[in-house]
């Protein structure tokens, strides 16, 4: 398989799965970022405190947790196709349906069901674009689909700042109204996607498996697959991620999930608020906003060029270390400009970590249990992120610089794991 996929390349059939994938993650990145966007609008809709309408980002990241364990595993059981279609008719529908909800309850239960069925889409997403390339070019493809959810939040900061200019009334219905559109177009596209063909070969279905290449083969202005070139199906024993030979990659990898998860949304959701109280308003404002999302994307490209150039490890290990100084820079900030810049380079630095993990995560799994990997280290950045705002208000009491070199400790944790995994993938056969 790895042969012919190397055979047929990258090209347009590529760039259509990219922008079909990549419009859902982007829409997926919206639906994350929403939460922070929506919470003030929602409160005043329904006569609440902030904190309390924070409940609807609690429910939905705990959704989020739940559908990246539900799905990952059930793709790897009846196929990546038909749940990447649940997933997203799942997410077009209770996203569109959380724009109407009439009291602050059935709210809730939408963004919990929308949570659930945003956290199928990830991991599955990746397990299956993974499987479409061959390994020459796999970790930057992967990197430039991870690189879409910068899209993502650059359309939801400025959908944001459209409505609050405007001073519409319950602005979260219009945000809500962005944020849905995307998967809804993505719901038809996901149609054209065809199963994966290592999925088809590991499941004993290698005719079908050797037509989709053939797609691929044809799309290419190549020649498809004749007698000689049959591709032959090889039995895999299924392994549990835990399972001794997989044990220690997949410890060390979801434990790096949940530290940068941590560290990220401790960043980013929690710590903006409190930087605004204590006088940097301008942490908070949408413009600001807008540039940190720019800055994420010098972020992925160096990540994309990094995971070929220098190997999936080395990069992820770079990055939080980067991260980690760009947490202490803010540490020892005297001035607004100083503390902006640290920021620039946290957006920076820690959307170059998620890009490596993306490209390295399915990598260390087999096809038999690569959707259950993502869909695990999914849900340890779902439990990182429902921990990150608990966690820092506890040791917010020592001092903001205390939080912040708290998030460094935990990147340079990250590091030290990361150069612990078995295992580097560049441009390792998929098995």
């Amino acid at each position: 398989m790895d042969e012919a996929l190397d055979r047929a390349g990258t090209g347009p059939f590529q760039l259509r799965l990219m922008g079909i994938f990549g419009l859902v993650w982007a829409a997926d990145a919206m639906q994350v970022l929403a939460v922070g966007f929506t919470a003030a609008s929602i409160a005043g809709t329904f006569g609440l405190t902030v904190p309390q309408a924070l409940q609807t980002g609690t429910l939905f990241f705990l959704g989020m947790l739940i559908g990246a364990v539900l799905f990952g595993r059930l793709a790897d059981k009846i196929g990546r196709r038909h749940v990447l279609i649940l997933t997203v008719g799942c997410d077009a529908i209770f996203g569109t349906l959380s724009i109407f909800a009439p009291d602050f309850t059935s709210l809730l239960a939408l963004r919990f069901l929308t949570g659930i069925a945003v956290g199928g889409t990830l991991p599955v997403d990746y397990a299956m674009m993974a499987e479409f390339l061959p390994a020459k070019s796999r970790g930057r493809w992967l990197v430039a689909l991870e690189g879409f959810w910068a899209i993502g939040t650059l359309i939801v900061a400025l959908a944001a700042w459209a409505a609050n200019a405007a001073g519409v009334q319950d602005a979260w219905r219009y945000i809500f109204a962005v944020t849905a559109l995307p998967a809804l177009l993505g719901l038809t596209l996901r149609f054209l996607v065809p199963e994966s063909p290592l999925y088809l070969l590991r499941t004993g279905r290698a005719a079908e498996a050797q037509e989709v290449v053939n797609q691929i083969l044809t799309r290419h202005g190549k020649a498809p697959l004749g007698w000689q070139d049959e591709i032959v199906y090889a039995p895999q024993v299924s392994e549990g991620i835990f399972s001794k030979p997989l044990r220690r990659r997949s410890l060390m990898i979801l434990g790096i999930w949940f530290l940068v998860s941590v560290s990220y949304y401790g960043v980013f959701t929690w710590m903006p608020a409190k930087l605004a109280g204590d006088g940097f308003g301008f942490v908070r404002g949408y413009g600001f906003l807008v540039v940190v999302a720019l800055a994420q994307l010098p972020g992925y490209v160096l990540a994309a060029y990094g995971v070929e150039a220098w190997g999936r490890k080395p990069t992820l290990i770079g990055f939080c270390l980067l991260s980690a100084l760009g947490c202490l820079l803010f540490v020892v900030s005297p001035s607004d400009v100083l503390v902006g810049a640290s920021l620039l380079v946290m957006s920076f630095a820690l959307l170059g970590t998620w890009g490596a993990l993306y490209a390295y995560t399915p990598e260390l799994y087999p096809t038999a249990s690569r959707a259950t990997g993502m869909g695990t280290a999914g849900a340890m950045a779902r439990l990182g992120g429902l921990i990150a705002p608990s966690l820092m208000a506890f040791v917010v009491a020592e001092g903001l610089g205390v939080a912040i070199g708290l998030f460094a400790g935990l990147l340079v944790i990250a590091a030290l794991a990361a150069t612990a995994i078995d295992m580097e993938t560049r441009q390792t056969v998929l098995t």
